[in-house]
């Protein structure tokens, strides 16, 4: 009887584990314009705050989830790959991803920010457009 209940045991286990890590974990809605948006917000917010914002490294660690988010659900799309708003986009992710991975505790520098800012003007401007 013992030997049963821990093979139902493992067997629940295992059902969870599969229903669980099955699901979907990014933040995002699958509609690409809605997505890029959502995205533009939430790194302009992060690069706008101050060092001493109490709630800098919050919204640094949603910035991020937020650029791996949208690389791995649009990374492979071939309906958005050719738009120039997501390869712009790419390259401004790529530049603050950069910035994070390689100086996480340091402020974006003034140059990158505007860069940025330059940048997600042109992907709103694209997307406007419908591109």
């Amino acid at each position: 009887m013992n030997r049963y209940w821990s093979r139902l045991l493992a067997l629940i286990l295992v059902v969870v584990i599969g229903l669980v890590g099955c699901g979907s974990r990014d933040s995002l809605t699958g509609d690409y314009r809605q997505d890029t948006l959502a995205v533009v917000s939430i790194l302009r917010k992060a690069i706008e705050l101050p060092q001493d914002s109490p709630d800098r490294a919050v919204i640094q660690a949603e910035a991020r989830q937020k650029i791996n988010d949208f690389s791995a659900r649009y990374q492979r799309a071939n309906s958005v790959s050719g738009l120039s708003s997501f390869t712009t986009m790419r390259t401004a992710l790529n530049s603050l991803a950069g910035h994070y991975s390689s100086y996480p505790n340091r402020p974006v520098p003034e140059k990158l920010k505007n860069r940025l800012e330059l940048e997600f003007d042109q992907v709103e401007a694209a997307l406007r457009r419908g591109g």
